[in-house]
């Protein structure tokens, strides 16, 4: 994934505000404002959520690059596992009693699946890996919701939510993920409405962002289990089906992502070796037919006759399935000398991952700067409704001062989105699609949906754009409406002063 800034702009303002406000707040209250500056100097925080067997273990080690995070059940499974940039391997496994102790990853360099304690005193597991891919990006694995386990769906619903915890799990696994700034949902089929409930109640936790999509991100995962037949395209389908669930989940996420979530695991932790390939080539060479038979099925893959052993064809499933086997297949008859390097970039193709990466720029990475300070301003507001009254007056009054430069004007951009795109604000279609757009990127030319124009043709869409709202705005608004429209109306008009500032450099 391309890299996201860790202190931007907005985040630099907001971390100036906190380094001011420890120097004229009481202990007590410096005690609650130190956290939020100290977040604000780190990665942005990511939940990986979903049902249990969604792929959300198998799509965490996709974003690391590395096979570190266990996908078959066990214990730490059941335990929320938070992957963090660091010079060694090492995880640290935090006490419910604030105690820490430190174990390596195993022998084939995972989180290892059975623990020095039980599930029950741990709070929740701390991963430190030298992975360049976690540098700018802390990833959080939630348990799975809905699990048989009530205890564990609870503890994941907790995580996301703060939602209170059964008697048998206590605060500690909802402290570990509270943090999170933004989310990618998991699921396989259709969503339901406790997936909807999920998404709400993670976006409820992030006050200015509260039931946004701008910090939401939903992936349908294993989708090659939507081919008509074993090993077939399935990408028509999962292309199809996911427009319909991005239109379900439109006041939820951002997106809809499809993906073949093993296939991008294999492909970006290299877990296919020249052996592998070899043994695909092999496979390559019977007649057309048998290969195409032994696609149709997982036993038919490992009993029909072929020089190479059922062992090795066994691991290929676990590496590819037969969907990514056949892909390969069909790649290895094409180009027989085809290198493992090359086999392994096609095979990330046809995963969708390169998709997901350009979403995760688009939707997290570009905006984590707006994500991360809208995040600490909401948490420097709650604390302040819970300080002395001399300690609120000076939270607010810096935060007031914050909010008052323009370009922190985005922050009341999103508070206008969310109520549109929830429906507490009703406005036309084609409204409510502009100003979703306005909080949803920073991109002019997507905004104003105007691909290719130039920044005149874009000054001039801005500054038309703003008229029309603040002539909405006073005329047949409500005053919800005239609130909104009255923040779009600026948020265009800046918009048009930026894109006056780029032309004037360019001349």
């Amino acid at each position: 994934m391309r890299s996201m800034q860790v202190t931007g702009e907005l985040t630099g303002q907001v971390l100036a505000l906190c380094r001011q406000l420890v120097t004229e707040v009481t202990p007590a209250t410096r005690a609650k404002i130190q956290p939020v500056s100290d977040k604000l100097n780190q990665p942005l925080r990511v939940a990986v959520a979903g049902r249990l067997k969604a792929g959300k273990s198998t799509l965490v080690n996709a974003l690391i690059g590395r096979r570190v995070a266990p996908t078959a059940a066990g214990e730490c499974t059941r335990l929320v596992t938070e992957y963090h940039y660091g010079p060694t391997d090492r995880v640290d496994i935090v006490g419910r009693d604030g105690t820490t102790c430190s174990m390596p990853l195993d022998d084939a360099g995972m989180v290892p699946q059975h623990l020095d304690r039980p599930t029950s005193h741990i709070a929740y597991l701390n991963v430190t890996l030298a992975s360049d891919n976690l540098r700018e990006l802390t990833v959080i694995d939630t348990p799975g919701l809905q699990s048989v386990n009530d205890s564990i769906s609870e503890a994941a619903r907790a995580a996301l939510s703060h939602a209170p915890l059964a008697e048998d799990i206590d605060d500690d696994s909802q402290s570990a993920a509270e943090a999170a700034e933004a989310i990618i949902y998991v699921f396989t089929q259709q969503v339901r409405s406790d997936d909807i409930d999920a998404l709400e109640a993670f976006a409820s936790l992030t006050h200015k962002l509260s039931s946004s999509p701008v910090n939401s991100l939903a992936l349908f995962n294993k989708i090659d289990h939507l081919a008509p037949q074993a090993g077939a395209d399935p990408w028509p389908t999962a292309d199809e089906l996911a427009r319909e669930q991005a239109q379900v989940l439109r006041r939820n996420v951002c997106d809809v992502v499809p993906l073949v979530g093993l296939l991008a695991e294999t492909a970006q932790a290299g877990q296919l070796t020249a052996t592998d390939c070899q043994h695909l080539r092999t496979i390559a060479t019977l007649p057309q037919t048998t290969q195409q038979l032994m696609c149709t099925a997982v036993g038919l893959f490992t009993s029909l006759p072929c020089d190479v052993d059922v062992e090795a064809r066994t691991r290929l499933l676990e590496r590819l399935d037969l969907y990514g086997i056949s892909f390969a297949l069909s790649q290895l008859r094409a180009n027989p000398h085809l290198a493992t390097a090359d086999l392994l970039r096609l095979l990330q193709a046809a995963s969708g991952y390169p998709r997901l990466q350009q979403t995760l720029h688009k939707s997290f990475a570009q905006r984590a700067d707006i994500i991360k300070a809208s995040f600490a301003l909401s948490r420097l507001s709650a604390h302040a409704a819970n300080a002395t009254d001399a300690d609120r007056d000076i939270i607010r009054a810096g935060i007031e001062t914050l909010l008052a430069k323009p370009e922190f004007h985005q922050l009341k951009i999103l508070d206008a989105a969310a109520a549109v795109t929830t429906a507490q604000v009703a406005l036309p279609e084609d409204m409510e699609a502009e100003v979703a757009r306005l909080a949803l990127t920073q991109d002019p030319a997507q905004v104003l949906a105007m691909p290719g124009a130039t920044d005149r043709q874009l000054r001039t869409a801005a500054l038309s754009a703003a008229s029309r709202w603040r002539a909405f705005a006073n005329g047949m608004a409500t005053p919800q409406q005239a609130r909104v429209a009255h923040v779009a109306h600026r948020g265009f008009f800046l918009l048009a002063q930026q894109l006056n500032s780029q032309q004037e450099a360019a001349s």
